[in-house]
C-alpha cells in the first residue's frame, strides 16, 4: 500500500512511519507547513519540520513539505478568532483535523496517487466483515485521541491508517528508542500550535477589537467589568476579575451586549446539550444509551441522542458553545457535533 504519512515531528508520527515501513508499505513522509507568524510554536515550528525530515532520513523514506498555510489561516485561525469574538470556545485541533489533515492533505495525497494517509493519532480504525469502517478509542486511555477525530466518516476512514493506536505511549517511545529515532524522548506539544504559551488573550486582542462590558450575577446585578468576552469561557472559575467571597463560575456569555454572567456551581448545571453540525462515522445511533464526552480527556457521561439534543442521565456542567460533544457506544465512536 502506498501511504503518505503526516509527520508532525513528534514521536507518534515518527513511529507510525516506522511501523508502516516495517510492515512492507511504500511510505513517504510529509510535514504540513501551517503557520509562520511570530508566535510560531508547537507542531507548526521550523524545528518540528527539521525533526520530521531527519527521522524520515533515518528510516530511508522520502520526505516533503506541503505548504498549506493559506488553507490553515482560512479554515483554522480565522474561525478561531471569530469564535472567541462571538463568545464561543473553539477547538482548533479539531478543525485542523477536519479541514487540513483529513481534508486538504488527504485530497492531495489521493491526487498524487497514494492509497491513503497515516497519522500518529492514538485511535484505531477497524473494518467490520460487512465492510463498514469503525473508529475506536486508542489502547492507551490516557492518550486516546478519538474525540478530536469525531468528524471522520466512511470516506476518510477507508483511506486512513493509525499505526500507533494499538500501543501505549510508553510503548511508542520504547519503539522509537530501539530504532534510535531522534524524537524518542521529545516532549509532547500541549498548546495551540499557532499561539505562544500564555499568549491567547494577546493573540486575540491583536486580531479583533476588545469590547468592554459588565460582569453580572445570575440576577442581573453588576459586580464589575471586563475588557472583552474573548477572555472568558463557560465554566471558567479563575480570572473573573471580581471578588464575591464564594466560588463563582462563568454561566453565560452574551457577545451582543458584551455581558459576562457568573453564578454558583448549581447555575452551571444542565441536563441536556443542544448539538449542531452532527456527523456520524456510519449512521445515527437512534435512541440507545451512549457515553457522552465533552472534553478531550473528560469522564464520559451517560446519555441519549434525541434529534439534535443530547439528553443526559444526570445534570452536568454546561458545555461551552463551540466545544465538541462526542458520542460513544462502548469504546466505539459513533459520531458527534459542536455544542450550540
Amino acid at each position: 500500500m502506498k501511504v503518505l504519512v503526516l509527520m508532525s515531528g513528534g514521536v507518534d508520527s515518527s513511529v507510525a512511519a516506522a511501523r508502516l515501513q516495517s510492515q512492507g508499505h511504500d511510505v513517504t513522509g510529509v510535514t504540513l507547513r501551517l503557520w509562520g507568524g511570530e508566535t510560531d510554536s508547537g507542531c507548526c515550528s521550523v524545528a518540528d519540520v527539521e525533526d520530521a525530515r531527519r527521522v524520515a532520513a533515518q528510516l530511508g523514506v522520502p520526505h516533503y513539505v506541503f505548504n498549506l498555510s493559506d488553507d490553515f489561516g482560512a479554515a483554522v485561525v480565522e474561525p478561531y478568532v471569530a469564535a472567541y469574538a462571538t463568545a464561543r470556545t473553539p477547538n482548533p485541533c479539531v478543525e485542523c483535523n477536519r479541514s487540513i489533515k483529513f481534508g486538504r492533505a488527504l485530497d492531495r495525497a489521493l491526487t498524487l496517487g497514494f492509497d491513503g494517509v497515516a497519522t500518529g493519532h492514538h485511535a484505531r480504525v477497524e473494518r467490520d466483515p460487512p465492510g463498514i469502517y469503525r473508529l475506536r478509542r486508542g489502547a492507551d486511555a490516557a492518550k486516546d485521541q478519538s474525540y478530536v477525530l469525531y468528524m471522520l466518516g466512511q470516506r476518510e476512514l477507508a483511506r486512513t491508517l493509525l499505526p500507533v493506536g494499538d500501543l501505549t505511549k510508553s510503548e511508542v517511545r520504547s519503539i522509537a528508542s530501539d530504532l534510535g529515532l531522534r524524537t524518542a524522548a521529545k516532549p509532547e506539544s500541549m498548546d495551540v500550535c499557532f499561539i505562544a504559551r500564555g499568549q491567547r488573550t494577546r493573540f486575540l486582542a491583536a486580531r479583533t477589537p476588545a469590547r468592554p462590558g459588565p460582569v453580572v450575577d445570575v440576577g442581573g446585578t453588576v459586580l464589575g467589568s471586563h475588557e472583552g468576552v474573548q477572555g472568558f469561557t463557560i465554566g471558567q472559575r479563575r480570572g473573573l476579575g471580581v471578588a464575591t467571597g464564594t466560588a463563582r463560575y462563568v454561566v453565560d456569555l452574551d457577545a451582543s451586549s458584551a455581558t459576562v454572567t457568573i453564578g454558583p456551581y448549581a447555575a452551571l448545571l444542565a441536563d441536556d446539550i443542544t448539538v449542531r453540525d452532527l456527523r456520524f462515522v456510519h449512521e445515527a445511533p437512534g435512541s440507545r444509551p451512549l457515553a457522552v464526552q465533552t472534553r478531550a480527556h473528560g469522564t464520559p457521561l451517560a446519555g441519549r441522542l434525541e434529534d439534535t439534543c443530547v439528553r443526559l442521565a444526570e445534570p452536568a456542567p454546561r458545555v461551552a458553545p463551540g466545544q465538541v460533544v462526542a458520542l460513544y457506544d462502548g469504546d466505539r465512536l459513533v459520531g458527534g457535533g459542536l455544542a450550540a
